[in-house]
């Protein structure tokens, strides 16, 4: 399975999501849109937003924090 969190260092949303990914023990890769043009145009063309956190679950595509969503496409996954 694999876990991407599109993310910014100053992003308070993005920082509960990833510590509600750790508390579930769920990888995740952070992808940093701040400093990486690349990164915020893949974000933008999977998700048609530019606000973060975006997740990325195996090409589920959620946009801001959704607890329960992520726990779907994570169990939809396993």
């Amino acid at each position: 399975m694999s876990v991407k969190v599109y993310s910014t260092p100053t992003c308070p949303y993005c920082k509960i999501a990833k510590t509600f990914l750790q508390q579930n023990n769920i990888e995740y890769e952070d992808l940093d849109v701040a400093s990486s043009q690349s990164l915020a145009q893949e974000m933008i063309a999977k998700s048609g937003q530019m606000g973060v956190p975006v997740f990325d679950i195996d090409g589920t595509i959620i946009v801001g924090f959704d607890k329960q969503a992520i726990l779907k496409a994570i169990g939809n996954k396993q």
